[in-house]
């Protein structure tokens, strides 16, 4: 026996391709195939009619009949029953007779000559939903803290209904790890709460298949303490406590479902396995699940419930085991062990068995793997008809599960039917074996078109048929060679797969089908198309209301695809609306409204894939105002103001601005009293007395303010005495014999009452005396008069209306009126430091001399001569001020070498008081200036004759000069110093022995006993010798720029102003007209020429004078950078002093490449004109002036001259020049 079980297993794995169902086409014999049936169990609403569904195909087409309960169902006999034509399903008219009547098993076959097709057995069942049965449910009163189960007991239904609890509102009760429904509907309390209480506990039952809900009559519950129990249940038993024994402690978890330490329970494979646990206890215990054997099942458990209930989905073996439900609370824990057994119903191991297409002379195999708990039987039939008495076929062997053919022939094609039952089900399916002898031929059309985006799967079909089997085998474009490598895959059914398609696999593909009857080919295309992609995705928006908004969504695809843009609104249609419009690659929308919020998807579509891209729309704006303001909670000085808050509008609410309106004091203007958070919709507002309130709430998110609520309805709170009394009390004196007291009046909202006044009340400081008193109203300053002068007095004011006085008021101090000091300060001595800074002293002015708040002290000097001049120096009087109680200070900025006056006065916030004697005091000689001007007169071969001017700020006594000079070479290098003493008396010297046609610099400086003071610094040459003329430019050089012409040279001439001559060559003529020959011109030149000549004629006279040309000032400020020009109120010259002076009397050199440093003395045009500032004749000749740059100066007395070049200049220039 075992070995022909393994015969029999080689044979069905040599024949295992031939198991593959082949689809016969319909042109073929066939025998029957059911293509539709109605399910095993089929429910069946009453009110509609019944349909039956059976068809099938096969060749010929089959006719069909039915049995019900086992028996033949004859259809004509029944006029409610009608098969529909080239079908037989059946419509049952219920109009004349009731659903319930064609309640039974039925059974369709369907037949044609080849064979016999059966359906499995159809059980047809009425829908049921039983109405609940009319009972009176007393109401059940409990003790608070017991447990409690409410019971719902459903009326039994078809289908089960669905059971949930709900109050007459329609609400679901609410449920929690307390409170909880179990799977057969009933609720459960763990332990009641006298919140429990309530009169509509109402079990809903709703039927699935005819929609329909039934109701339980309301549960009454009333949860009473001990106390509240015995006073209610004794008017019903004579005064006599119902319940006697204590209140109900505390106490540990036990379980109400399941009973016991221990259970059962079976579920089925497939099914869903729930198991239960509910337990009391006080405090609400905790629920918690392990599986003993091992760990919950990955992905397939969940908790329901509170995890009250333990929920495995799709039921496996491996979920049969022990499950423990445990419960705890801190008295203690209980637990309870389930026991699962899983059982199957019979299931497919391998599907259920196949149609057979033989050829005359083929072996085949029909099998039948099914299992199930326990194990099923199988059972064969041949066309409806148990296997064993249907006619014997030689070809045909039945081994268990497993049919084997061998060596079929024609007449041999039947239906066979397979049938795997057990006690839970039974599995029954229909497979047919049809002997034919067919050439191949292929199904699928010739040149079809297949289209498959880039890197996505590609599948070329090639449906074939023939018998025997065909072989397929693929070709590609020129055919050279099969297409069975690597990246082909060829299936079964003919089909070729390309895993990740690409490009170069487009192209045409031949489909060949073989077998011993002939061969048929078919030719089919592949086109590879670029994928579509969004290349730019829409992106998230927040906008406010009324305002327009753009959504981008950008999109590549293939070319030859045609795309079809398609915009959703939360994954359905844009609605049609003309504010929203869809352009190629945007969707717009206009004055946006709150509707338009949501989540925008752009769908690119083509007919081979797509893309999409989502974005929210986030429509914001203000908050809408509150509504519903009520006042509760009402008391003498504060009220609960409640509110609802307004819509949103997706922008959360930061914060609620709560404002009043006093109808009393100030009418119409709305005041903020306080805010809250946006999460609150509640304020305690304290309030003042005497205030008629009405209240509105504003609220306030990212985008502003909402409109007010309407306001809420007026609050008066009553009078009372005033809470605070005024504030800044201060009190001061505007006459010496006076004393003003003010301060702060308070406001309406904070007098508390009507007439509201002050108190007023002083007394002096220090002095055993009663308050004075005085009450004032509308005024908030009140004056004391005949007080002493700045004396200190003790200030209070004290709020008072008509409903009382306000609190003890604080003490302020105040002095009454200052007047003017009455004496002078004594013992001022001033000591002279040095010769610009002294230093004064003098004892403070005692406080009661001063009769006011001491400001501080003043100091009055002033100059009255140089003390080398006797004519007086007119100088107004200079004050130092010292604040507070200085007794000394610091007198800076004096003159040297002058007398001075001062004197000293103590001042207060009424004035000053009387003058200190008047004192003098003589400041030290200083460091004279430098002499006012120095002249070089009389210029011969060898001499030279220098004049100057005693400095103009002498600070002192002059005691002498010191004279230094020093040759200076064409290179500026400079030559050994030769130094001479001057006399104080001195104003010329006359040098001998100098070198002929040399330039010099000379230095001189004015000397006190103090000390030498700053240089000035003159330079000259001495006259040229006649019999060697030498001319005092050189290093003359010229170069062309873009912008002119640049002339440099060097020069150690005499001269301050140079005339520059040059000639323009090789000009293009124009036509130009002759100005000179106009009338016009001729007028204004000689205008012209007039002017020059009167300007001539002043500086003729200035020079005369001893004054400087500009050039001259220059040249000056260029050697010397500090020289001061001469003033123009006396004509003398201010002191200055030269950078160079300060250095070492050594040589110094120049570039050699003739260019003169910002030091030097020597000048370029570059320096004055920058090639571009000249003026020029009318022969085209320059007249510049020869200027140099100015460097940095060091301070010094005197004015700075700032005048600009001028026509004036260029003429003293040309008049030096000759």
């Amino acid at each position: 026996m075992m070995e022909r079980r393994m015969d029999t297993a080689l044979l069905v794995l040599l024949m295992g391709h031939l198991a593959a169902a082949l689809e016969v086409p319909l042109d073929l014999p066939q025998p029957p195939t059911i293509t539709h049936q109605s399910p095993k169990d089929y429910i069946i609403d009453p009110r509609e009619n019944i349909v039956i569904h059976c068809d099938a195909k096969g060749k010929p087409h089959p006719s069909f009949s039915w049995t019900r309960n086992g028996t033949h169902f004859d259809i004509d006999e029944d006029a409610n029953v009608v098969m529909r034509p080239h079908s037989g399903t059946l419509v049952v008219d219920i109009s004349r007779e009731k659903a319930d009547h064609y309640e039974g098993v039925y059974q369709c076959t369907a037949r044609n000559k080849h064979g016999t097709a059966v359906s499995h057995n159809i059980v047809i069942r009425q829908s049921r939903s039983p109405l609940w049965s009319k009972e009176r449910i007393k109401p059940i009163v409990v003790q608070e803290g017991v447990s409690l189960v409410l019971p719902c007991r459903p009326p039994a239904g078809l289908p089960p209904p669905i059971i949930f609890w709900m109050d007459n509102n329609f609400q679901r009760l609410p449920q929690s790890s307390r409170v909880s429904q179990s799977l057969n509907g009933d609720l459960y309390f763990s332990n009641v709460l006298r919140e429990d209480s309530r009169n509509d506990y109402i079990c809903y039952a709703r039927f699935p298949h005819t929609q329909t809900i039934q109701q339980k009559q309301p549960i009454t519950v009333k949860v009473l303490n001990l106390e509240a129990i015995n006073d209610t249940m004794a008017a019903f038993y004579n005064d006599t406590d119902l319940f006697s024994e204590d209140p109900v402690d505390e106490r540990k978890p036990t379980f109400l479902i399941p009973s016991g330490s221990s259970s059962s329970q079976t579920v089925l494979r497939g099914q869903v396995l729930e198991l239960e646990c509910i337990a009391e206890g006080l405090p609400t215990p905790e629920i918690y699940w392990t599986k003993v054997s091992g760990d919950l099942p990955a992905q397939r458990w969940s908790f329901l419930y509170y995890k009250k209930n333990l929920r495995i989905v799709n039921a496996s073996a491996s979920d049969a085991g022990d499950y423990r439900c445990g419960a705890k609370n801190k008295l203690g824990s209980v637990h309870h062990t389930i026991h699962v057994s899983v059982k199957a119903s019979p299931y497919w191991i391998s599907g259920a068995p196949r149609n057979l297409v033989l050829a005359p002379g083929e072996n085949g195999v029909l099998t039948c793997r099914a299992s199930g708990t326990p194990k099923p039987s199988i059972t064969w039939l041949m066309n409806g008809i148990p296997i064993e008495n249907s006619p014997k076929d030689l070809s045909r062997k039945v081994e268990d599960d497993t049919i084997i053919f061998t060596d079929i022939q024609m007449g041999s094609s039947a239906v066979y039917q397979c049938n795997v039952s057990n006690g839970h089900g039974y599995l029954m399916a229909n497979a047919f074996v049809n002997v034919l002898s067919e050439p191949p031929r292929v199904l699928t059309p010739a040149d079809k078109v297949y289209q498959v985006i880039k890197n996505h799967r590609a599948r070329i079909d090639c449906a074939f048929f023939g018998s025997p089997i065909p072989k397929i085998t693929w070709f590609k474009d020129s055919r050279s060679s099969t297409l069975d490598g690597d990246p082909y895959i060829q299936h079964d059914n003919g089909t070729l797969e390309i895993h990740t398609a690409q490009a170069r696999n487009s192209g045409k593909y031949t489909c060949a089908a073989r077998n011993m009857l002939g061969i048929f080919e078919n030719h089919v295309y592949l086109e590879v198309k670029e994928p579509t992609r969004i290349l730019k995705q829409p992106e998230y928006k927040v906008v406010q209301r009324g305002r327009s908004v753009v959504f981008e969504c950008k999109v590549k695809h293939d070319p030859t695809l045609v795309p079809t843009m398609t915009w959703l609104k939360d994954d359905g249609e844009l609605p049609d609306d003309e504010r929203l419009i869809v352009d190629s690659d945007s969707l717009t929308i206009t004055d946006v409204t709150e509707s338009d919020g949501g989540v925008y998807t752009c769908v690119m579509n083509t007919t081979l894939d797509h893309d999409s891209a989502s974005a929210e729309l986030t429509v914001v704006e203000r908050p809408d105002p509150p509504t519903d303001l009520e006042l509760t909670d009402q008391k003498k000085r504060s009220v609960q103001l409640t509110w609802t808050p307004g819509d949103e509008h997706n922008s959360p609410i930061q914060k609620f601005l709560i404002q009043y309106d006093d109808s009393l004091h100030h009418r119409g203007h709305w005041h903020n009293l306080t805010e809250v958070p946006g999460t609150r919709t509640t304020a305690h507002l304290k309030l003042s007395p005497y205030v008629h309130h009405t209240f509105r709430v504003l609220a306030l998110n990212a985008m502003g303010f909402s409109r007010p609520s309407f306001p809420s309805r007026m609050f008066k709170t009553e009078p009372a005495a005033p809470d605070e009394n005024p504030k800044d009390v201060e009190g001061f004196g505007t006459e010496h014999d006076n004393l003003v007291i003010s301060w702060k009046p308070l406001t309406g909202l904070q007098s508390n009452g009507p007439g509201l006044r002050y108190r007023v009340m002083w007394r002096q400081k220090a002095v055993e005396s009663d308050w004075s008193t005085v009450t004032v109203s509308n005024n908030s300053r009140f004056v004391v008069s005949g007080t002493p002068t700045f004396v200190p007095y003790e200030l209070k004011v004290q709020a008072v209306n008509d409903h009382g006085v306000g609190p003890e008021p604080d003490i302020a101090h105040g002095y009454s009126g200052e007047d003017l000091p009455v004496a002078a300060p004594e013992n001022v001595q001033l000591v002279v430091l040095n010769s610009t800074l002294a230093e004064v002293h003098w004892d403070p002015v005692p406080h009661k001399l001063i009769r006011g708040h001491l400001k501080g002290y003043k100091v009055y000097y002033w100059k009255e001569r140089s003390l080398h001049k006797h004519n007086p120096f007119h100088m107004e009087k200079l004050i130092l001020m010292f604040s507070g109680n200085h007794s000394h200070g610091m007198v800076p900025g004096l003159h040297p070498f002058s007398l001075y006056s001062f004197n000293v006065r103590v001042y207060n916030g009424k004035g000053e008081g009387p003058v200190s004697p008047t004192q003098q005091f003589e400041t030290p000689e200083g460091v004279p200036g430098a002499p006012t001007s120095l002249i070089v007169t009389n210029s011969n071969l060898d001499t030279l004759t220098l004049e100057w001017s005693p400095p103009h700020d002498r600070k002192g006594r002059i005691t002498g000069y010191t004279l230094k000079y020093q040759p200076v070479n064409n290179s500026n290098e400079l030559g050994p110093v030769e130094e001479l003493a001057l006399l104080a008396n001195e104003t010329s010297v006359t040098l001998p022995n100098l070198k002929y046609s040399t330039r010099y610099k000379f230095y001189l400086n004015a000397k006190t006993v103090k000390g030498e003071g700053p240089v000035i610094s003159q330079e000259a040459v001495t006259i040229v010798d006649e019999a060697l003329p030498v001319s005092p430019f050189g290093n003359v050089s010229s170069s062309v720029g873009e912008d002119g012409a640049l002339i440099s040279w060097e020069y150690w001439g005499p001269e301050k102003n140079v005339y520059v001559e040059y000639i323009v060559e090789n000009t293009v003529a124009s036509r130009q007209v002759d100005i000179a020959t106009q009338g016009w011109f001729i007028g204004l030149m000689c205008a012209i020429a007039l002017l020059i000549l009167i300007l001539l004629i002043i500086c003729f006279i200035q020079r005369n004078k001893g004054g400087k040309y500009p050039v001259k000032e220059k040249e000056d400020a260029h050697t010397d950078p500090e020289f001061q020009p001469m003033k123009e109120d006396d004509c003398t010259f201010g002191e200055y002093s030269d950078n160079e002076d300060h250095k070492p009397l050594k040589g110094s050199r120049t570039p050699s490449n003739g260019t003169v440093k910002r030091d030097d003395s020597d000048d370029s045009l570059v320096d004055y004109g920058e090639g571009g500032d000249g003026q020029f004749n009318e022969d085209g000749s320059f007249i510049g002036q020869y200027s140099g740059k100015s460097g940095s100066r060091d301070t010094a007395v005197g004015h700075e001259s700032s005048e600009a070049p001028s026509p004036i200049n260029a003429m003293n220039s040309l008049n030096s020049f000759v």
